[in-house]
């Protein structure tokens, strides 16, 4: 089986948000991974947009500890900032898992 393709910022970025989740990092799963080039006048980076379902119990407070403080969180991507970066509302799903959504906007150094 393969992996999904995804750019080495993406790639970096998954790593981050992984790592930042330490030992509940097992019961994420990426179930969508989508990423656009970006640039304005001066930076050229990517959009991206993750789909992550949160499973097993108390599924609510790992999804409340994935996007607390998201958007204050420092990330260390080889050739690549993390411009901005946010969670959107979470979904409870019917088997009790819980979807969220990160958006995020890298530029390369």
């Amino acid at each position: 089986m393969t992996g999904l393709p995804l750019s080495r910022a993406a790639a970096g970025l998954l790593r981050a948000l992984l790592h930042r989740m330490k030992e509940s990092r097992h019961r994420i799963l990426l179930i969508e991974a989508s990423s656009v080039d970006w640039q304005s006048l001066t930076f050229t980076g990517e959009r991206h947009l993750f789909a992550l379902r949160v499973i097993g119990p108390h599924a609510d407070a790992i999804a409340g500890k994935l996007s607390d403080g998201l958007a204050d969180a420092e990330f260390e991507i080889a050739g690549h900032i993390v411009a901005d970066i946010a969670a959107l509302p979470s979904e409870a799903e019917p088997d009790g898992s819980i979807l969220v959504r990160i958006e995020a906007l890298t530029v390369a150094e």
